[in-house]
This record gives C-alpha cells, sequence and structure tokens, in this order.
C-alpha cells in the first residue's frame, strides 16, 4: 500500500510539473460575468471603433485547444477574447477582440483555413456541454467567417487565385457565362443550391451562419429564411475586431432569445487559419455567465452622451494572458509542498520500519 502510495504521489508531481514545465493553458472562466450594456439609438453593428463600445465593461475570456473530438490541435493560438455588448431594448450587439499574427480570409485553396470566432448559447434554462452540447441540450451557434466577409466586398473565386484556369463554366459565382443548354442553367442541376445549402450559395448577405447543434457530429445550418444574425469584421495591427448583431428576440425556435434581467449563457470558440485550425481544432471557453442590463432609463447613456467621451482604447494587447497568475501559481506552489511533505513523512516511517 505504502508503495502505491509513493507512486501515486510521484505521478501527481510529475503532472504538475509537466503543467508548469511545457506551460500547458488552463481555461479558468468561473466567476466571469459579462454584463450587456443598456443604450439608446443605433447599435454599432459595423463600427469596432464606435465610442459607444465604451460603455459596455471589456471582459477577457480565457480559451484553450479543443482536446475531446478529432481534429485535435494541442497547441492552438488563441489563448483569450476580449468581449463587449450592448443592446438598446430591441437588439442585441457583441464586440469580440482577439490577438491574431495573420489575417486568413481565403479558403479556395485546400491548404487554406480560414480565421473564424463564433458565439454559443444554450437553448435549455440548464448548461450543456460546452464544446456543441449535447443529446437532449440543444445550443444555438453563431459562426463568423472571415472569407465569406471578404465575399462580400469582393467575391472571390478561383481566377483570382489560378489566373490562367480554364474551365467550360463555373457556376458557383455570381457572375458566370452559361455555356449549356437553359434547362442545365436551372438550379435543379445544383442539388447543394437548390437544397439551402449556405455553402454553395453564390452569394450572401451576412458573414454569419445561424446553427444549431446537439453533441458532436450533428451541427446543422439553420433555413436561408432563419439565417437572421448579421455580422461584421475587420482586421487590423494584428487584432481580429468582430461584431454580432441580431434582435433581443427571435422566431425561429432553435434561436436563443434574449431577456433583460435574465442570466443566460454564452461560450466562445477562435480558429486560426494560419494554423490550420478548422472544424474540432479550435480554441474554446467554458460557459460564461451573461446578464443584460435592465430596460432603459435612468442611468441609460444616449448615443450622443458618448460623444465627449475617450475614444475606444482597450486594446487586445492592453488585456492579452500575461503568462502569470500569481494566485495560481502560488497555489500550485503550496499543493507541491504538501505533497512533497507528506512524500517525505511517509518515505521517513518507512525506512524507520526496515
Amino acid at each position: 500500500m505504502l508503495k502505491r502510495n509513493l507512486i501515486g504521489i510521484a505521478l501527481i508531481l510529475s503532472a504538475l510539473l509537466a503543467v508548469i514545465s511545457f506551460n500547458v493553458p488552463l481555461v479558468r472562466s468561473q466567476g466571469l460575468t459579462i454584463t450587456v450594456a443598456a443604450v439608446e439609438g443605433a447599435l454599432p453593428v459595423e463600427a469596432p471603433d464606435a465610442d459607444l463600445w465604451q460603455l459596455a465593461t471589456a471582459v477577457e475570456v480565457p480559451l484553450s485547444a479543443q482536446m475531446i473530438a478529432r481534429p485535435i490541435i494541442p497547441e492552438t493560438n488563441a489563448r483569450s477574447v476580449t468581449v463587449r455588448a450592448l443592446h438598446n431594448g430591441e437588439e442585441i450587439a457583441f464586440l469580440l477582440e482577439w490577438m491574431d499574427a495573420t489575417r486568413n480570409d481565403s479558403a479556395l485553396r485546400l491548404d487554406e483555413f480560414r480565421d473564424s470566432v463564433a458565439l454559443q448559447f444554450p437553448l435549455l434554462d440548464s448548461q450543456p456541454f460546452y464544446c456543441m452540447g449535447q443529446q437532449g441540450g440543444n445550443v444555438n451557434i453563431w459562426h463568423w467567417k472571415a472569407d465569406w466577409q471578404a465575399a462580400l466586398i469582393a467575391q472571390q473565386t478561383l481566377q483570382d487565385v489560378y489566373p490562367n484556369i480554364h474551365v467550360d463554366m463555373y457556376p458557383f459565382i455570381v457572375e458566370s457565362e452559361n455555356i449549356y443548354s437553359a434547362a442545365y442553367a436551372e438550379v435543379e442541376f445544383l442539388p447543394a443550391e437548390a437544397a439551402g445549402n449556405l455553402l454553395a450559395m453564390p452569394a450572401r448577405n451576412t458573414p454569419v451562419e445561424d446553427m444549431v447543434a446537439g453533441g458532436f457530429g450533428s451541427l446543422t445550418s439553420q433555413s436561408p429564411e432563419g439565417q437572421n444574425v448579421q455580422g461584421y469584421g475587420e482586421w487590423r495591427d494584428g487584432v481580429w475586431r468582430v461584431i454580432f448583431s441580431r434582435s433581443l428576440h427571435s422566431k425561429e425556435t432553435e434561436d436563443i432569445s434574449f431577456t433583460p434581467e435574465t442570466l443566460h449563457a454564452v461560450a466562445f470558440a477562435v480558429w486560426d487559419g494560419a494554423n490550420q485550425e478548422r472544424n474540432g481544432a479550435k480554441s474554446t471557453s467554458q460557459w460564461v455567465a451573461l446578464q443584460l442590463a435592465g430596460p432603459q432609463g435612468a442611468g441609460v447613456v444616449t448615443t450622443a452622451e458618448t460623444a465627449a467621451q475617450a475614444p475606444l482604447t482597450a486594446s487586445v494587447a492592453a488585456t492579452a494572458p500575461t503568462g502569470f497568475n500569481a494566485l495560481f501559481w502560488g497555489f500550485i506552489g503550496l499543493l507541491i509542498l504538501i505533497l512533497l511533505g507528506i512524500g517525505v513523512v511517509m518515505l521517513y516511517f518507512h525506512l524507520s520500519r526496515t
């Protein structure tokens, strides 16, 4: 028995030393609450630099690599995402900022992967598994994609990547000359587009895909008519800044509805295309509390009143993880000392018996 105890202590110490030596990222998001500030007037749904965002408290949410389902990349690049949120009684908007050294907004080649970010909301009062939900615990996912954003500005085609490409007709672009008979130009001969598959649409009006999931392998895009989440993103100086916006309430049964003064939950995921992150290879957070401020009224600042305030200055770099948490490492050090003490005492009694 004593030998087993000594082996167990040695294994625990080895694990702790591995965490320290290899700097394994640990997600610690418990206790965080994102407060959705109540404002008056239109929300800055396409303006990450708008002064109105100063009214929302910035919350840094830690991220770590998804390690449950394949594909798995143990070392993902995004370590945290900074979140702000506003609502005006009718709409809600989230501003997400995270550090990314490269802008990856094209995914036309087989070896190209886009940058993207997602919000996830539980559809029940309880909190299901924070990675894609679970059976009987569906989640509503809003997925912003950098290549979809770029396509809204200037559509990317294979001709842009391969200027000398030659095909008779490539139907998956907005302007495509049809050389076939009129019958083959009908959408019925493009089954994915006919089925409403957003990935096959030649044009979209939002860079956000609204989806629902109930566990790994169950991710399903909502119908084209149910795609009611708008988005806007821009990359500058090594930082992505992405805005999600939607009405507080939705008629879609698989959509989250937001109620002021009610505690909701939200989780986040970030993909870095330069690191070949896609699908399950991503950085994720645990559930974070989401609280909408009360109805507009006393204490609510209007859009005009923010003009005299300082411009948005809270950069992601200023809130990026420092790599050192005194409380956490103090606890680890104390735990190591306790285990070492126990080991020494047990070893002493063992030697005294022999």
